[in-house]
């Protein structure tokens, strides 16, 4: 072990050639293996693709001859491309994506080659349930589990396979997957927020939700990290002493990108082109070593599958250039982690931004009615919002280094403060012309369009209003957007199901007007949702302790957050929209339970073992070092020895001190280990590791740390963070 860390530096040192990659023309390339609407219209006859076109906007179920079809078109599309296989791809709740390639070689009745792959096959496949993440839902002796086609996310090749986006749902019909209640949720908010829309437009037959991420990331040398068995099995540092440059002089931020580096991101910008991922923007993060990419905006449901595809094609690519990617939420101590901001929003099919302010009053008075509603749903529930993005890795990044505190709260900025407190002061009924002007909606329109973001951004906000989207920035590197969004799509929806039942009872009375009754509506949502409005320092004291007070949901373990999705108030909620059964539900929460459970079990034997083979034998073999100094100098000096093998002495004590701790640490740890997988119950287990045994982490982490920093580096065993975050 120790010689792959120096073998892996040597290497570094000699082979410091710059890496290049010939960049392609985006337009030429752009979703060249995607089986997307281009593909589909010169795939079909007219007939077919009105067909297909009106099932993947209506949601209407597909016929099994229009199947045929699009499978002979597929088949042959994907053939003509070098393909063998095709697959069934989908989003289990592992966190990662799942994948059985099946060859389009068959036999014929008489023996002869032949290939297939038909309707049936592309709508609907039988993949073996029993080994994913059920939550209770499939028992390990019942195996079917069966993968249906999503038409509304096209078709991919990677590499030579034929990949089919899918849901996943068990034998019963109860979803096994992240996509199948992201549609359910997508459906429910686009009836919802069609319904409002038509107010003032009724043209509008269908709203999306949009979605635009930001993936943070780390890149470490792939031979520094093999020293690792940390990064290799958590993805994250369990330990290692602080660099003595990390990123206090934010000289890493926006700078020059590394060659290496940069090489790495144009192969993966290329191949995200070929696989229709629209990537847009790259560059450094604050932390060295960390960077970030982003796409155009896209629909939900493809944005969602577009990151779960990227973050299997970043380690592949990556792989490539001889790098490890970090996508633990918190990597490296004492450094910014990694997020991945969920930027959303909503589009009507006419082409509007229902969250972006307009130019004449009705217009803004659409925004205003989708931006209260959204906020107040946030309100409604902030717990659940919460649930969906926390983690036993994401619990280290919260409220650490500019990640937003585990608080769900909304940050809007001053001039929409500003207008949200003179709508409050509307008066009672039918608004007179004055209050109308007064209340200056139009204010949008008369200012330099820049403006339109006029308000600092608070990065302390989990949760902030960004001009004409809202951003959740407390969401995770490593969790799938379709958790949080389909949440947010959830609560939203009932929102604005909620409201338009409001309105449309003021609407009863046939002296009231529209607008005054959205108005009126707005109004008496404003009090209600100032709980949750919050511009300051989310990092204060101060701020902890309002939180409180206003009721919002306290800091509390990520065991004790995750139950928020079995509340009441949140069976109800999915219930009610058909986005998750109550069993489902359930299977949430045991399963998130029981990934935190694991992760901590694995962290913890991982910590054990490297602490007690790796970091104790050699502060051993350096203590022997000094004892044979110490030796040596007694038999030099004789009795006054002592004066100069004082400091020498005192390392060797010191050494004995931290291998004392560490080594009662990892004993404690294992016993308090022990005791939790004792509990069958799967909170309480969580509940057990979150309070007796993660606390052992920090505490074995210090002494090995401090005995990094006392044995002679030359046979440090474990790559340092100087090295993992600077060696390129």
């Amino acid at each position: 072990m120790n010689s792959l860390r120096f073998e892996a530096l040597n290497s570094l040192a000699k082979n410091n050639r710059p890496s290049t990659f010939q960049e392609y023309s985006s337009e030429n390339h752009y979703a060249q293996n995607v089986f997307n609407d281009i593909a589909l219209q010169k795939s079909l006859n007219k007939e077919a693709y009105d067909e297909i076109s009106k099932v993947i906007f209506k949601g209407s179920k597909i016929s099994k001859s229009l199947a045929d079809q699009i499978a002979a078109a597929m088949k042959s599309w994907a053939r003509s491309k070098g393909t063998t296989h095709y697959t069934h791809w989908f989003q289990p709740l592992t966190g990662a994506t799942a994948e059985k390639h099946e060859s389009f070689f068959d036999l014929s009745s008489d023996y002869l080659a032949i290939e297939r792959f038909d309707g049936s096959q592309l709508v609907q496949q039988d993949p073996d349930a029993s080994s994913f993440p059920s939550g209770g839902i499939r028992n390990t002796f019942e195996a079917r589990g069966y993968t249906a086609w999503d038409p509304t996310s096209p078709a991919f090749i990677y590499g030579k396979t034929l990949c089919i986006p899918t849901i996943f749902v068990s034998y019963t019909g109860d979803a096994l997957d992240y996509k199948t209640p992201l549609l359910r949720s997508l459906s429910e908010l686009d009836k919802a927020a069609t319904d409002i829309a038509k107010y003032f437009d009724k043209n509008t037959q269908k709203v999306y939700a949009t979605l635009g991420w930001e993936q943070e990331y780390f890149l470490v040398d792939r031979s520094l990290a093999a020293s690792r068995p940390d990064l290799n099995l958590t993805g994250r540092s369990l330990m290692g002493h602080e660099s003595s440059k990390g990123q206090q002089l934010n000289d890493h931020y926006f700078g020059s990108i590394p060659r290496r580096v940069l090489a790495f991101m144009q192969e993966l910008e290329h191949q995200s082109l070929l696989l229709g991922i629209p990537l847009k923007t790259r560059h450094n993060e604050v932390a060295p070593g960390q960077f970030e990419l982003a796409p155009i905006f896209e629909e939900a449901n493809l944005s969602v599958d577009h990151n779960a595809l990227l973050l299997d094609v970043i380690n592949k690519i990556a792989e490539k250039h001889n790098f490890m990617v970090l996508l633990h939420e918190k990597p490296f101590k004492g450094i910014n982690g990694s997020g991945k901001h969920n930027n959303w929003s909503l589009k009507t099919n006419t082409g509007i931004n229902l969250l972006s302010p307009g130019k004449t009053p009705m217009n803004n008075l659409q925004f205003l009615t989708f931006f209260i509603n959204t906020i107040a749903a946030v309100l409604n529930h902030e717990s659940l919002l919460r649930a969906s993005i926390v983690s036993a890795s994401n619990e280290l990044r919260l409220g650490t280094d500019e990640a937003p505190l585990p608080i769900i709260s909304v940050f809007i900025g001053e001039q929409l403060t500003e207008v949200l407190n003179n709508l409050e002061q509307v008066s009672e009924g039918k608004l007179s012309p004055k209050e109308k002007t007064d209340l200056k909606l139009n204010v949008i329109g008369k200012i330099p369009e820049i403006l339109l973001d006029n308000t600092d951004q608070n990065r302390t906000s989990p949760f902030a209003f960004t001009g004409n989207k809202f951003e959740f920035r407390a969401v995770g590197s490593k969790t799938n957007c379709a958790k949080p969004i389909t949440v947010l799509n959830s609560i939203v929806a009932e929102q604005l199901i909620i409201f338009k039942g409001k309105v449309d009872g003021r609407l009863e009375n046939p002296k009231m007007k529209k607008d005054d009754a959205i108005f009126n509506e707005l109004r008496d949502s404003i009090k209600h949702i100032r709980t949750i409005l919050f511009e300051g320092d989310g990092y204060s004291e101060a701020w902890i302790k309002s939180a409180k007070k206003r009721g919002l949901s306290p800091m509390t373990s990520t065991p004790e957050a995750i139950k928020a999705y079995v509340s009441p108030k949140s069976i109800t909620l999915f219930k009610t929209l058909k986005v998750f059964t109550e069993r489902e539900l359930e299977s949430r929460v045991q399963v998130d339970l029981q990934q935190y459970t694991h992760t901590l079990q694995i962290e913890g034997r991982t910590l054990g073992d490297i602490a007690r083979n790796h970091i104790i034998p050699t502060a051993i073999q350096y203590q022997n070092t000094l004892i044979d100094n110490v030796k040596g100098l007694k038999e030099i000096y004789g009795k006054g020895f002592e004066v100069h093998a004082k400091e020498q002495m005192l390392l060797i004590e010191r050494i004995s001190g931290h291998i004392s701790q560490i080594n009662s640490g990892v004993n404690a740890m294992i016993s308090e280990r022990k005791n939790a997988n004792l509990l069958e119950d799967d909170y309480l287990k969580a509940t057990t590791y979150y309070v007796q045994v993660k606390p052992y982490f920090d505490t074995i982490r210090y002494h090995c740390d401090k005995l990094e920093l006392l044995v002679d580096n030359s046979i440090w065993p474990l790559a340092k963070y100087r090295e993992l975050l600077f060696s390129r």
